[in-house]
């Protein structure tokens, strides 16, 4: 599911780069993984959920054997997980993200299918909560230059 990647790899990847943690357990998650909606299924009814913990408890529903993990007593090493496209300043391991939403979301912004796009000016988005939220305001604010030029910010109607 992921690859870790040891301390000296780290080291031969970061060269002269100064990482925050040299200490970070570095993730390199697959592409598919990280666009993975629905990665723990019931085998049951076939549901499916974003946490282990969550499918779990659903388990329990079906009267089927379950188990929770217990949270560890000793301090967990921080991770960082690191983009998998090549090109990507984010896959260097000294510019990784420094958590799982933030580079899902990552990946799926910038490298992801632009399913959701905007009716009234066709702008595309990756991330549904994105569009919705540009949704909301698109074309609510508008500034008419003397020239006729529309701008949808103030700062370039203010130079025109």
């Amino acid at each position: 599911m992921y690859q870790v990647l040891g301390p000296q790899i780290i080291a031969d990847l970061v060269k002269d780069a100064d990482a925050d943690d040299p200490e970070a357990e570095v993730i390199a998650l697959s592409p598919r993984t990280l666009l993975a909606t629905n990665r723990f299924l019931c085998e049951i009814c076939g549901k499916g959920f974003q946490r282990d913990q969550n499918l779990q408890l659903h388990r329990r529903g079906h009267n089927l054997p379950w188990k929770l993990r217990q949270r560890s007593t000793k301090e967990p090493r921080k991770r960082v997980y690191v983009c998998p496209e090549k090109s990507c300043i984010h896959h260097n391991p000294a510019r990784a993200l420094g958590d799982l939403t933030g580079i899902k979301k990552h990946f799926c912004r910038k490298h992801g299918e632009k399913k959701w796009k905007c009716e009234k000016c066709s702008k595309r988005y990756a991330v549904q909560s994105d569009w919705k939220a540009h949704s909301k305001t698109c074309g609510t604010r508008e500034y008419r230059c003397d020239c006729g030029a529309l701008f949808s910010r103030y700062i370039l109607y203010y130079y025109c």
